[in-house]
């Protein structure tokens, strides 16, 4: 008499590996869509970066911030966009990027600049920012 080999899987170890592969697929996705809007929200600063070193400018020249973009030589709010980003506006001191759907829709990122001593410091806690701690940069929580 011979003894039959098993060949292949049983339907129990089948099930149970689509079960950890179910597991660990909840737990990556999450974590990975949180990724992605820290991208995003990097999108932000970025675009913004270009606006923060045209306001230091314009202060450095004139003694005063910029009322607006066009004032501190940048293209209207909303010709500066990227994925991500609605607009990057110039108010005074503060460049303020507002985001779409990709992060949050409406939520700003708002940079503000301040004198010290003839050094522009730039400060991104507080200032009417509005995008969950979780997707700013470490400097920025």
């Amino acid at each position: 008499m011979k003894k039959q080999v098993q060949k292949g899987f049983t339907l129990i170890e089948l099930m149970i590996v689509v079960a950890i592969i179910g597991i660990l697929a909840s737990i990556a996705l999450p974590a990975y869509q949180d990724y992605t809007k820290r991208a995003h929200v990097s999108e932000g600063l970025s675009l913004a970066s270009g606006a923060k070193t045209a306001v230091s400018e314009f202060y450095a020249t004139n003694g005063h911030w910029p009322a607006n973009n066009a004032s501190a030589g940048l293209a209207a709010a909303t010709s500066i966009k990227g994925t991500a980003v609605t607009q990057v506006a110039v108010t005074g001191s503060k460049v303020t990027a507002t985001f779409n759907d990709k992060v949050e829709n409406g939520k700003v990122l708002v940079l503000k600049a301040t004198d010290n001593g003839g050094d522009i410091e730039w400060t991104c806690k507080g200032n009417g920012t509005n995008v969950d701690g979780k997707y700013l940069p470490s400097k920025c929580r």
